[in-house]
């Protein structure tokens, strides 16, 4: 191959505890993709795909002190880990199509998260199923039975009150200050519930790959993978740095809807789920969900969620998704018109397209059990295994169970490639930015201390909305800025600031102006927040990255 060289990064083989940066970005990407050039050893876990679930393969492998390399052809959170609800859920929905194992699951693993592994990016949100006309009492019955079972999970899952409130009912008036848009014509009150939801779920994956990287694992966007099989793959540098063989003891397929892309045994039936996004005004600025069932179902729903930037996100639907897997899937007339009617059925004015700030529809990686049934009643329960060329594939799943899904395939691979295994560790394990995480933010490069706890740094204090985003890391976003007016808003109504930019590209992996709107920030999900946003993003993008050369 050839390249010029840069000074090769080592690849750690034991890491007990996390000893090195946290920080992701062009710099240390380059130096460890010519590690990977100059090592002689197979690495243990090659790891392919960077979304949720190929970030928690790799923090799960590193943390385990194997040596571990992710390679992802684009970007962080590129494909459907970006396309989420962004609700950690509890698994109730499972519960009442009789999926008890997966709406434990689902319970036990949003504990974890909201208590010890992500609490600054989950934060507990009211759901409100409203008594109008529209809701039929059958649904109302319904409705709060489930609700009264999704508490018991809750409880099944040791999440304390004080985190995850019981549900109950409420009246007119209280209603309608939880979602000021409600019909008020009919309107009886309604029954409130709570579950988990993510400030925003690129930056859990971005989280999960930086707590990796701390732990010593190489994470390697913009490389393609090839010939992948149970001894290794070709990488490909997708920025003109040329190809290698990079041999591994174990390979992980952790794709998603691409994985019979990796590996051709494999049979997905990916399912769409299309979300408007709305101005929070046109809602009324709700406080709460508001869910709203199915013209005649009792277990599905269309949800009004509120977002970050003063935004109300509105999905979501399920529908077979055949053919060829797009990069970025496009929302279906039909479906935008169809949350649009069901959410309608239940607000004082109904919403129509000029509403409509944007559009985003992600693929479910579903497994294809040969059935022609509808996508909605197809199992979420993940699976792992070893192909026929010796690949360990993790598929299926959701977000929520992500961590799960994880420790499942890490346990597998170490059985198939026989290394040693001091076990799964991160049920334990706080992500950078958690309260009293002990991985530390330093420049790539840098040496970081071992053990320490984060704490913020001196000097100003970060607004709410900085503290939702990077939790305990909020003051070291600012201290670190070196732009110009580093605490001002990238544009006026855009509650991002201009530090949380530079950041994007000097510690969370950022390498252009896309990967910044579209990943790091949400400014991309509204096209026209993104056109006044893009010069702006452009210039601290660049100045950041000519910083690291």
């Amino acid at each position: 191959m050839a390249r010029t060289r840069r000074a090769p990064a080592p690849l750690t083989s034991r890491a007990a505890a996390p000893a090195g940066s946290s920080a992701l970005n062009a710099a240390r990407r380059n130096r460890g993709f010519d590690a990977l050039a100059e090592r002689r050893e197979p690495v243990d876990v090659l790891v392919i795909g960077g979304g949720v679930t190929g970030a928690g393969v790799a923090l799960d492998a590193a943390s385990r002190g194997l040596s571990v390399v992710l390679a992802e052809a684009h970007d962080l959170a590129f494909g459907t880990s970006r396309w989420s609800s962004k609700l950690v859920h509890g698994g109730l929905r499972y519960l009442a199509t009789g999926d008890v194992a997966v709406a434990r699951e689902s319970a036990l693993e949003r504990h974890l998260l909201m208590t010890r592994i992500a609490p600054h990016l989950v934060r507990s949100l009211p759901q409100l199923l409203p008594f109008v006309p529209s809701v039929s009492q059958k649904q109302r019955v319904a409705g709060g039975l489930g609700m009264g079972l999704g508490d018991g999970l809750r409880m099944l899952a040791r999440t304390p009150g004080a985190v995850l409130a019981h549900p109950r009912r409420v009246g007119r008036e209280e209603a309608l200050r939880l979602a000021p848009a409600l019909r008020r014509t009919g309107l009886r009150g309604g029954v409130v519930s709570y579950d988990g939801q993510l400030v925003d779920d690129a930056r859990l994956v971005v989280a999960l790959a930086r707590t990796a990287a701390a732990y010593g694992a190489t994470v390697l966007t913009r490389v393609k993978v090839s010939g992948a099989e149970g001894g290794g793959a070709t990488l490909t540098d997708g920025l003109g740095g040329g190809s290698m063989r990079v041999p591994a003891r174990v390979v992980v397929n952790a794709t998603g809807v691409w994985a019979g892309e990796v590996d051709p045994g494999i049979r997905m039936r990916p399912s769409r789920g299309t979300h408007l996004v709305l101005d929070a005004a046109a809602v009324g600025h709700p406080s709460a969900a508001l869910t709203v069932p199915h013209p005649g179902s009792i277990s599905r729903f269309v949800f009004a969620l509120p977002q970050q930037l003063g935004r109300v996100v509105v999905g979501l639907t399920d529908e077979d998704a055949p053919g060829p897997v797009p990069d970025v899937p496009r929302p279906h007339d039909d479906e935008i018109d169809f949350l649009l009617r069901t959410v309608s059925s239940a607000l004082e004015r109904p919403l129509d397209r000029g509403d409509v700030l944007g559009a985003f529809a992600g693929l479910r990686p579903l497994i294809d059990t040969g059935g022609d049934g509808a996508t909605a009643d197809i199992s979420r329960r993940h699976h792992v295994g070893v192909s026929g060329s010796g690949l360990v594939n993790v598929l299926g799943g959701k977000l929520t169970t992500y961590r799960a899904m994880a420790r499942d395939a890490v346990d597998l691979a170490c059985r198939h490639a026989g290394l040693d295994d001091p076990g799964c560790r991160t049920a334990e394990l706080a992500l950078v930015g958690a309260p009293g995480s002990s991985v530390a933010y330093a420049d790539a490069g840098a040496t970081a201390r071992p053990g320490v706890a984060q704490r913020p740094a001196p000097g100003r204090t970060p607004p709410a909305s900085l503290t939702a985003r990077f939790g305990a890391e909020a003051s070291t976003v600012l201290e670190l800025a070196r732009c110009r007016d580093a605490g001002a808003r990238i544009e006026p109504g855009l509650d991002v600031t201009r530090a949380e930019i530079e950041f994007a590209v000097r510690a969370e992996g950022a390498l252009d102006v896309d990967d910044v709107l579209d990943r790091r920030t949400r400014i991309g999900l509204v096209a026209g927040d993104r056109e006044r946003a893009h010069d702006a993003v452009a210039e601290i993008v660049a100045e950041s990255l000519a910083r690291l050369v």
